[in-house]
Parts: structure tokens; sequence; C-alpha cells
């Protein structure tokens, strides 16, 4: 048997389609080779096999893989097909599932490359496959039409494989699942693999419906520094689009129609462009990342008002047209193709060597996807250059700069990975050195190497604790009375002293992560202290995912009328209760407050910062602000002494 390259990409052919009712089968006499063909897998590959394959002979069920865009996950998908296991003799099939055309397609070629001697069917649209064939790729749409599902016996299967997995807790996908007894985790079921490269869902909770465990992660991160995937670099542009009022839709994200308006202009798609044409224009292969139709439309128009060669394609596009520009673009005929949405998941187009990102977004995974699509290797092809029009932090946006971990309004030309990390290290020891006493203001940008620390000085502890500018992020994210007390905490505190405590996390080298416990209040008398023991609710990578999951906690177990910060009670008069609590902090500092001077909302809030440590978080300041400032009088004097030794024409210092 001769080695298969990763790459091989000969056509299937799905013009040669068996009778609907009986499937499309491959290869089921033509040899007789009935064992995996030989393929020479990348080390980590074999690493992550070995650990799904460990997983499973541990008795763990429902498993996920997450490897960066790129890293051969369907080559992974075929190698288990052959290393997982019967659980009986007569349970020796697989289903592979996935929700896109082109990801079946390439599912099924990888599997009659790999598989020469096994009966392989296809579930999708038309084409039927028999249920009995060893292995079934099929569109999830598809699978779960009708009665389609039934032919499958879930007693036949030994694994059912789930490609971009975090959709995986779709209705239509839990419904398959729950065919196959893998809704919840039970000993007679098939085994059950998902991967993805974005093995996290907007609603910050819900994964845990299908996928038990993670048994495997590497991000693209660590591909590009192994080599595995093109190096990268990344500029990310302030656009001139105005999404302050562009509201969300039912998956949190922007609302496209409302987006649509905001970013498709003739003056935010000329910047657009111009970007492009001051970093870009002698890259040979842009894939664009539009909103909707129109915005393809118009930003499309928009290049060729400056005589640049762009094309498009949207899900209107004819297949037959759709098919032969997509090759144009990939035989390097035009500079940009323009798109909406149709190449986010399971596009193979490695000769891309920038990415444009036209839109705007609040989805970690959808930013991941995007980028994805320039980072295969290509022989000739140096590097990918990911141009990002970045907008307000207030929309609660993502950008390329808070994929390592920085700030989104962070600007960044032409910086490599290294550069990311590196400026991620220097903006945290920038945060350690000014906590507590005020907010780095950002330098012109990363290359300037001067950086210019501006400092928020209270007087008081009443100053601290009406102070709500570290409110603004996590209010752009949600809807509910979240309050910033102290370094990368927020609390949400619930009608009977049980509150959530939302914390971020930093280990060493590693990214940074986000937690969020449920600290519930006791009955008086119960225990000596009021609360019982923090109970963790979830952690999540990003700040956005977190958020989102802790609402939904919180959506849950508080009533909405007391947490939501847009309620008409929070705008009336504060209680006297509130009042004397808050002045007896404010003491003798410009007067007491009076019922007309604060309303109830911020009154709680400010109550909130006060339980939570206000009061020593302020004199930490204090202690902080004293000791930068006797570090900077001995720096000024250590240069003076310096400036001394230095010999120069000019005065002597005296």
């Amino acid at each position: 048997m001769r080695p298969l390259s990763q790459t091989q990409t000969s056509g299937l052919p799905f013009q040669h389609r068996a009778p609907v009712g009986r499937g499309v089968r491959f290869g089921a006499t033509a040899t007789a080779h009935h064992g995996l063909a030989t393929i020479l897998l990348r080390d980590y590959q074999e690493e992550c096999i070995r650990s799904a394959l460990a997983a499973l002979d541990g008795g763990r069920k429902r498993l996920g893989i997450s490897l960066g865009t790129g890293a051969g996950k369907t080559v992974i998908f075929t190698q288990l097909i052959a290393r997982v296991r019967p659980r009986s003799d007569h349970a020796t099939q697989t289903l592979i599932l996935a929700h896109r055309r082109e990801l079946v397609q390439q599912a099924a070629q990888h599997c009659v490359n790999a598989y020469p001697g096994k009966v392989i069917d296809i579930e999708l649209g038309s084409l039927h496959a028999s249920g009995t064939a060893d292995i079934t790729v099929a569109s999830v749409q598809s699978i779960t039409s009708g009665d389609r599902l039934l032919k499958f016996d879930p007693e036949r299967f030994k694994l059912v494989l789930v490609d971009e997995a975090h959709h995986i807790v779709s209705p239509q996908y839990l419904k398959v699942l729950s065919h196959f007894g893998l809704d919840t985790k039970t000993p007679n079921s098939p085994s059950l693999v998902g991967v993805s490269a974005t093995f996290s869902r907007f609603d910050g909770l819900k994964l845990g419906t299908a996928i038990d465990e993670i048994v495997y992660h590497k991000d693209y991160v660590d591909l590009i520094k192994n080599k595995w995937l093109s190096d990268v670099v990344f500029t990310s542009v302030e656009s001139t689009a105005d999404i302050s009022r562009v509201r969300s839709g039912a998956n949190r994200d922007f609302q496209p129609a409302d987006l649509s308006r905001a970013v498709n202009t003739d003056e935010v798609n000329e910047v657009t462009v111009r970007s492009w044409l001051a970093k870009a224009a002698g890259r040979r292969s842009t894939l664009v990342f539009c909103v909707d139709r129109a915005h393809v439309s118009g930003l499309t128009g928009k290049f060729r008002e400056h005589g640049v060669e762009a094309h498009l394609i949207t899900s209107d596009t004819p297949q037959v047209e759709r098919s032969s520009r997509l090759d144009a673009f990939k035989r390097r005929e035009f500079p940009v193709l323009v798109n909406c949405g149709v190449f986010t998941e399971g596009t193979d187009i490695p000769g891309i060597d920038c990415v444009l990102l036209a839109r705007p977004t609040k989805s970690r995974n959808l930013l991941v996807q995007m980028i994805g699509r320039g980072m295969r290797l290509h022989p000739g092809k140096e590097n990918c250059h990911i141009i990002d029009m970045v907008s307000s932090l207030k929309t609660g946006i993502v950008t390329t700069p808070t994929l390592f971990g920085l700030d989104p309004r962070e600007l960044v030309n032409n910086a490599s990975v290294d550069d990311m990390k590196a400026l991620k290290n220097q903006r945290a020891t920038e945060t350690a050195q000014t906590e507590g006493i005020g907010q780095a203001a950002r330098a012109d940008g990363p290359s300037s190497g001067h950086q210019k620390v501006v400092f928020t000085e209270y007087d008081s502890v009443f100053d601290l604790i009406a102070d709500t500018s570290g409110e603004q992020h996590v209010w752009a994210l949600s809807q509910f009375a979240w309050v910033h007390t102290g370094a990368d905490r927020w609390i949400l505190s619930g009608p009977t002293g049980t509150y959530l405590r939302l914390e971020r996390h930093d280990e060493g080298e590693g990214p940074a992560f986000f937690k969020t416990y449920v600290i519930r209040a006791l009955p008086p008398g119960v225990a000596k202290s009021p609360y019982a023991a923090p109970q963790k609710i979830l952690e999540a990578t990003t700040f956005e995912d977190a958020v989102h999951g802790s609402d939904e906690y919180a959506s849950n177990i508080f009533p909405f009328a007391f947490i939501s910060r847009r309620q008409r009670w929070r705008q009336g008069p504060p209680s006297q209760g509130q009042l004397d609590f808050i002045n007896k902090v404010r003491g003798k500092y410009g007067g007491e407050l009076g019922p007309l001077d604060i309303t109830k909302g911020r009154a709680m809030d400010m109550i909130t910062k006060i339980k939570h440590g206000a009061r020593g978080r302020f004199a930490d300041m204090e202690a902080d602000r004293r000791r930068h400032e006797r570090r900077s009088l001995a720096a000024e004097q250590e240069s003076l002494l310096r400036q001394r030794e230095t010999v120069s024409v000019g005065p002597v210092l005296n």
C-alpha cells in the first residue's frame, strides 16, 4: 500500500450515483484491502489519536478534540475509524456527521482514500444511504429529515464522529445523539468524538450537554510555531463605522441587517479598500468577509472603483458559477474574492495570503474561523496578512488582539504571532505595575517603544465606588447589573444575599481564562460564616463566553426584575438605609448625599462595591501610589547619575 498525502485532493466520483435508497457506495469490491491505507501522521496527530483512544479505553464515551484550523482533523477522523475497537462483534459501523455539503464531501473523499475496501455511503440531499455501510457520511440536515434516521440501527455502530462540533448542541444534532443513545453518558451506546477548531459557544454553558471532556487541544499558535501552519501577521485598522446602535440577534452576535446598514456605507467601504491598498495590495489571494449580500455587492463595487479585480460569491451564487469562480481564485487569476459566510468553515484554499475582516463580530468562534481560512501552508506562500477593521469596544466586539488576551482596542501593524505574544507580556507587566492605581493609556502604537502612563487617582473611597469605568466592558456584553469590585473581578448580586463572582485567572505563560462561582447565602445561625463555600459553575477561555454563560446561569436562579439594569425601579430614589450606609463611608467628604443625589440602582451598586472590598482596595491603591512615586523618584535620580557619567560636547551638569 502506498502512503497517502494529507493534501491529496483526487476528485470524488459523485457523478456515478447509486440508485436512491441504496446509498452511494465506493470501492465495495474494487480491492482486497480491508484495512486502513498507509498514511504518514504528524507527531501531534498521533498524540491526539492516542489521547482519544486512551480516554475511550478508560470508559469515557463523549469526547471532544480541539484542533486549530488546518491541523488535519479529517485525517484524524479517518484514522480513528480503524483504531477504535468495536464494542461487540456486530457493532462495527461508523457515522460521520457534518452540517455543510462541502464538509460531507471532504470527509467522504478521505474515507475513500483511506479505506479502499470498505463500503462508504453518503446521506446528503437526494442521496440516501442504506444504513448498513461500513462508514456513512451524513449531513445533519438530511439525516434528521423525515424518517431517514430510523434506518440506522444504534446497536450496529461503534463510533459517531462529529465535524465542527461546536454546533453539536443544536436541536438537529441532539436528535441524532438521542437516536444513538448519546444524549446522556450510557455504557451501551457508540463512542462519540467531536472535533472543532473553536470548541466554545457564545452561550458559554451548553457544550456539556453533548461533550463530557476535551481530551486534546492544540491551537493555531502552537501549529504556527511548529511550522504546521503558515506564519501570520496582523494589522488592525480603526473603522469609521458606528455600530453603537446595532442590536444583537438570537445568537448574541450582531443582527446582520442592522450591522449591514452600519458598515455598508460608501465611507466605510472606502476606508476598507484604501486600508487594503495601503497594507496588502501586493498580496495575490485575498479573501474578504462581509456581513450580507448587500455588503458583499457594495464592497466588491468599491474594489472595482479603485481598479482592483474583485469577484463575489454568496449563498445565492449558482453552483456552477460558484465552482468556476472559486477555481479561478485558487489559480490566482484575480486577487480579491468577497463573500459573506460562505467560507467560514471547512473551506480549503491554501493559497490565500490575506484575509480582510470587513465585518465586526462579537463571536470569538467566527473570528477564529475567518482567520483560519488563511493559515494553510502553500508553496511560495511566506505568510498570511490578517487585516481586521475594528470598531468600538463598547459594543462588546472581539478583534484579533483579543485572541492573544489583549484589549480589543489594541491596534497593531504587521505584528507577527511572536509580536502579539510579546505585546501581551508587555501589557501584563504594565497592568501589574499600575493595577489599582489607574489605567494605562495607549501609546501611538506597539512599535513606538514609549509608554505614557496616566493615573486615575481617587481622593476617597466614595470616589472609588462612584467610578463606573470598570463596568463599561461587562455592561456592553450583559443587560444585568454586574459590578466591578477589583482587579479582574465582577459581582452580580441576588435578592437574598447569594451572588455570582466572575474572575480572571492567568497561569504563567499560558492564555488567560475566566471562572465564575456562585456563593450562596446561608440562613442565620447555620454556620459561623454567612456564606457557603464558593461553587464553580463555569470556566471559559474568553471574557465574552464567561459573561454570557454566567448570565444564563443567573437568569435561572435570580429574578430577572432584580438583576436587570434596565428596570424602572433602579431609577427611583434610594432608601434611607442605603443613604445611611453610603454616607457613613463617604464621611465628611463633600457633605451627605440626599434622595435626589443618587438613584436606587446606583446606590445598590455602590453598596455592592463596599461589601466586596472597596475599603481595602482603596488602601492598597494608596500604598501602590506611594510605592510608584518612590520608584519614579529613584529612577529620576538614577538617570541623573547616568548622565553625569556621560562625557559629551556641551555644558557640564552641575
